[in-house]
């Protein structure tokens, strides 16, 4: 299935599933008026036969619980998610973006010939040896998630904003110490994700050593959607991944050159702590995915739409308030 949480003009957020190539959706509260279809968040918690019935539903919607997509507003699937954590996953973002990364500081020294010959002796701005021992990540702000047609504003401190292109999970049956093996078990369904960076602050605050701040936590910063596609509809492996901005194509990957998969993450993340229905867990940017790789950044009123293979197009513009 490919569930939203959608809302009519004036009215509250609903579960719903797309159907009819998603331009109709089915209300499953009015379809079927009971608690696991009263939220995305109460649909993931009642697990496997609330999926049933929401299926059994799909399959047969009764008369008045059919609705036009274009009548209503598509919200992130599951707003003020139990928690986020987004991933490094992808090899080749973290090679060409420190490579990016060294050049810039060679270009700042008095030699930048000299300065970058010897960054690249050294091994200096490279990929840290952890992240090829384990899964590397952080937690992102929860309470800052937007959806597919709504605006991103432009932080006020931030002068170099960023795109990134990625997808994820979210966790269906909870647990702890979950093994490799039975990982996949616990994944309800899969998403896009746009984590919206600025780099100008991400830059000042990263040698700090306790990553991300106020590069990645502002107002919808976090943008998940435009659907949810259940587990059994998607091998996350196997997705073309492409971002364009104002129509014109800037990135594209595949999420066939992930790393460190999502079994590995749940099973590196589980070890002695809880993970619980709902949570969020972001691949990190594909390779090429992002500006900060290709030098080229976002601007006021840029139109940014990321597709995923599988699961469909998530749209924002990026609005600098005056």
């Amino acid at each position: 299935m490919r569930l939203v949480t959608f809302r009519k003009s004036g009215g509250t957020d609903r579960l719903g599933a797309l159907i009819e190539n998603d331009t109709a959706i089915v209300d499953l509260h009015a379809a079927r008026s009971e608690p696991a279809f009263a939220s995305m968040l109460d649909l993931i918690e009642a697990a496997d036969d609330a999926l049933d019935g929401a299926r059994a539903v799909v399959a047969a919607p009764p008369a008045g619980s059919v609705i036009a997509a274009a009548d209503v507003t598509l919200q992130t699937p599951l707003p003020r998610p139990p928690q986020i954590r987004d991933c490094l996953c992808f090899e080749e973002h973290l090679i060409q973006a420190f490579t990016v990364l060294r050049k810039n500081r060679a270009a700042a020294e008095p030699d930048p010939v000299a300065a970058l010959k010897e960054f690249e002796e050294k091994g200096l701005f490279g990929i840290p040896e952890v992240w090829y021992q384990q899964p590397i990540y952080y937690k992102a702000n929860r309470l800052a998630v937007i959806g597919t047609g709504q605006d991103v504003l432009w932080p006020n401190y931030a002068e170099v904003l960023d795109y990134e292109l990625e997808f994820g999970f979210f966790i269906g049956k909870g647990g702890k110490n979950i093994t490799k093996e039975n990982a996949r078990d616990h994944i309800f369904g899969y998403s896009i994700f746009n984590d919206i960076s600025a780099r100008d602050a991400q830059a000042i605050e990263m040698p700090g050593g306790l990553g991300p701040g106020k590069g990645k936590d502002f107002d919808a910063s976090n943008v998940i959607g435009p659907c949810i596609v259940t587990a059994d509809e998607l091998d996350p492996y196997d997705c073309t991944m492409v971002a364009r901005i104002n129509g014109e194509e800037w990135s594209r990957g595949h999420s066939g050159s992930i790393h460190w998969t999502f079994e590995d993450l749940i099973a590196h993340v589980s070890r002695s702590e809880t993970l619980y229905p709902g949570e969020f867990f972001g691949s990190g940017t594909v390779g090429g995915g992002c500006g900060l790789e290709l030098e080229r950044y976002l601007n006021d009123g840029d139109l940014i739409e990321l597709e995923v293979e599988g699961i469909g197009t998530l749209t924002n513009r990026i609005i600098r308030e005056k």
